[in-house]
């Protein structure tokens, strides 16, 4: 089945020789535009919201970033077909064996990434041999069918509430006969974690000598979000404060997954302080939920005009603050 390349790069608009800072950025804002809650065209904006995860997914990370830079778009051809970066390699880079044997809809991830950093593949050996589940190589009739895996991507909001999507598996024909797709409602239960696997009981693989079809294993891949990170349970996020806010004190506005909160940022808060907001982080699977800590960044303005300048000076002559005191 063909694959098609993705342009990561030009998912997210920044050059190939983009640093990690500008493709952070570039994500952030298109993310901002293009997430499902905020997007006027609902359909569009989802498909485009997954377009642009998965490509920071790859770009984010160093070495899937190396990876890709040597596949190219002509990773299909033998010989020596050029890089994405412009560098050559050695032969073609094609997808893994039994990589391409399957085709998923509606996991949130194209063919291309599951070929090359999903799990969208059989079980093989390291020679590419098919096994069964407990490694065994498939030299006789009697096997059971082998587990086939493919990465999910769920939203935070999904992780938060659950949800059900539908998937679609499009299993090759053999021995002429036409491809089969195969569409599952796999629910999605609040508070599922990164990595986690989502089974389908006899779903993989046909057994074979009267032996059970293995599994369909999908692993949640959580999407990332302009405005938070995840560890565990818990939300993250950057609070911008200017100078006298953080010096002043302030109540701000601050975004949480449940809607737009106030938050009391009391005087003296130094850049880097944690503030917690209780139980608006994910679901713990004891029930109840994490927390949502929101970390302090004091801005400083670009530029200042001749009257803002004059009163930072004669702040400058009356303050006894000595920071490197």
């Amino acid at each position: 089945m063909a694959v098609k390349f993705q342009d990561y790069y030009e998912s997210l608009g920044v050059a190939r020789v983009a640093s990690a800072e500008e493709i952070k950025q570039a994500f952030r804002k298109l993310a901002r535009l293009y997430h499902p809650d905020v997007a006027k065209d609902k359909v569009a904006g989802e498909a485009k919201f997954k377009e642009i995860n998965e490509a920071y997914e790859v770009l984010s990370d160093p070495e899937k970033r190396r990876r890709y830079d040597e596949l190219g778009a002509n990773w299909q051809d033998g010989g020596s077909g050029a890089s994405a970066s412009g560098r050559g390699h050695r032969g073609p880079a094609r997808p893994p064996q039994g990589a391409a044997d399957f085709e998923f809809g509606g996991t949130g991830f194209s063919d291309f990434f599951e070929s090359f950093f999903g799990g969208g593949r059989d079980r093989f050996d390291g020679r590419g041999q098919p096994t069964d589940r407990a490694g065994h190589h498939e030299d006789s009739f009697a096997q059971p069918g082998r587990d086939i895996e493919a990465d999910l991507l769920v939203t935070l909001e999904e992780a938060l509430r659950g949800s059900s999507r539908k998937v679609t598996l499009k299993r090759p024909g053999h021995d002429g006969a036409p491809d089969r797709n195969d569409t599952y409602q796999v629910r999605i239960p609040p508070g599922v974690r990164e990595g986690q696997r989502i089974r389908l009981g006899g779903q993989g693989g046909p057994g074979f000598g009267g032996l059970p079809a293995g599994d369909l294993y999908l692993r949640v891949r959580l999407a990332r979000h302009p405005d938070f990170s995840v560890r565990e349970a818990d939300l993250y996020c950057d609070l911008e404060l200017a100078p006298w806010e953080a010096v002043l004190g302030v109540q701000a506005a601050i975004p949480t997954l449940d809607g737009n909160t106030s938050l009391r940022v009391p005087a003296g808060t130094a850049a880097g302080c944690q503030l917690r907001l209780r139980g608006l982080g994910l679901p713990r699977a004891d029930g109840t939920r994490g927390d949502l800590y929101a970390t302090a960044q004091v801005k400083t303005p670009g530029a200042v005009t001749a009257e803002e300048r004059a009163l930072w000076e004669q702040l400058a002559r009356i303050s006894t603050f000595k920071p490197r005191s």
